[in-house]
């Protein structure tokens, strides 16, 4: 009798555990499914009016080509109200091609790198919001005519760094060393609010490096934590560009619609 009445109990215990993990599988989907619903009616916000959906992919692709100073290059922008995940913008600055295509790419190494070709030290180039192909043809011209730098290799190195959930920037042990010791210059998409850039030279700090400079396709500022910026694109390349603060948004106080999140 003590027997059974044993094995009855662990099958009890056994049975009570598998309706746990049922439930808590069950329960981790359901907040999966709400946590993407949730942020499907925030990217679209459709609440309940179909017609968003199609405002917002209009705007997505009424993207327009904008003729600059630089025969070569060009700035797509898409007008609208657009979030970003530190402020609101009234432009969207498609610069995809730039840091994808090689022919871009090259044009735009070879306009950001007279400002230091002859004057500045440069070891590492540190790539921020897919600028690695940037990066290296930026590399590849500053080692053209045999360009100072301090590595042992007479190189430059291109890396990329990784992100915490909280927007932290760290390296890999393999690419510390690449920082320590070594001047970096920062590469990034484009530098508006600041925050990404700061944590760059944060974590150049961290790691033992000393910046050399701060590069970006676009940039609404000519100079960041102290450091100068270098872009090719500014606002008088786009004078009515305009960023906000999220809690603060013209836009969103006049009843606009987000059209779209951006990343970058």
């Amino acid at each position: 009798e003590m027997t059974s009445s044993l094995v009855g109990s662990e099958m009890c215990i056994r049975d009570s555990l598998c309706l746990v993990h049922r439930f808590l599988f069950r329960y981790n989907r359901v907040i999966k499914m709400c946590r993407s619903i949730a942020a499907m009616r925030c990217f679209l916000h459709l609440r309940g009016n179909p017609e968003n959906l199609k405002r917002s992919v209009v705007s997505m692709i009424n993207m327009v080509k904008l003729p600059t100073k630089k025969s070569n290059l060009f700035l797509r922008v898409a007008k609208g109200h657009f979030a970003t995940s530190h402020s609101h913008i009234n432009y969207y600055i498609d610069v995809t091609t730039q840091k994808s295509r090689l022919s871009e790419a090259k044009a735009v190494a070879k306009e950001l790198v007279a400002a230091y070709q002859h004057s500045t030290i440069v070891d590492t180039v540190l790539c921020l919001d897919g600028t690695q192909v940037i990066g290296t043809c930026l590399a590849n011209e500053l080692t053209k005519d045999g360009f100072a730098n301090m590595n042992a290799h007479q190189t430059i190195y291109v890396i990329t760094p990784e992100y915490t959930t909280g927007s932290q920037i760290i390296l890999r042990d393999n690419l510390a060393p690449m920082v320590k010791g070594k001047h970096v210059l920062i590469l990034s998409a484009s530098i508006t609010t600041g925050y990404t850039v700061q944590a760059a030279v944060e974590a150049v700090n961290y790691y033992g490096g000393t910046v050399a400079g701060l590069s970006a396709i676009f940039a609404t500022t000519h100079e960041c934590m102290g450091y100068e910026v270098t872009s090719i694109f500014d606002p008088a390349s786009l004078p009515d560009y305009a960023s906000f603060d999220s809690r603060d948004c013209p836009l969103c106080k006049a009843g606009q619609l987000i059209d779209a999140l951006v990343n970058s």
